[in-house]
């Protein structure tokens, strides 16, 4: 696809990230089973149906482009999930697996940060439907907030159970 104007560089974004929400639908229950901290297990659970309401949004933003809902391979995503892969066989303790999982997490949700700002950005420079955007935000907002929930969680408890083992 020949990238000539915004709209044809916001649609395959929103493609790309679609597919990429779909890579995380099933790897998170991975992370979750992986995890032993229970706090780390909830959240990664709970990130699951997050991910899957993103999904959906991005739907309605396809439909708001009068577009068919599809994903094009997101490349990022799949290094990430590969290295995230990689980390669970690893042959680490409980808690420093749990460490590596909320960094491999964060990895993650910092690419999907990225992805969303700028697209909430050109959806608001196209003129997009407010549902459009408000859609886009709402997946911002809570990529956003599982970022802090992992840094509050590696900061009060995982990091210093992961040290004391040293």
């Amino acid at each position: 696809m020949k990238q000539r104007t915004l709209r044809d560089l916001f649609l395959q974004e929103v493609r790309d990230i679609y597919h990429a929400e779909g890579q995380l639908i099933k790897a998170l229950p991975m992370m979750a089973k992986a995890a032993s901290n229970p706090e780390l297990r909830a959240g990664f659970e709970e990130h699951l149906e997050q991910t899957r309401g993103h999904q959906e949004r991005l739907e309605q933003v396809f439909e708001a482009l009068g577009e068919k809902v599809r994903g094009k391979t997101c490349q990022a995503m799949e290094g990430l999930v590969a290295e995230g892969k990689e980390w669970l066989a690893e042959d680490a303790t409980p808690e420093v697996m749990d460490a590596g999982l909320i960094g491999c997490a964060q990895k993650v949700e910092h690419y999907e940060i990225a992805t969303y700002g700028c697209l909430v950005t050109w959806a608001k420079q196209l003129d997009l439907d407010d549902d459009a955007v408000m859609a886009l935000q709402q997946n911002l907002a809570e990529e956003k907030e599982t970022d802090e929930k992992l840094t509050q969680l590696a900061e009060s408890m995982v990091n210093m159970q992961a040290a004391q083992g040293e």
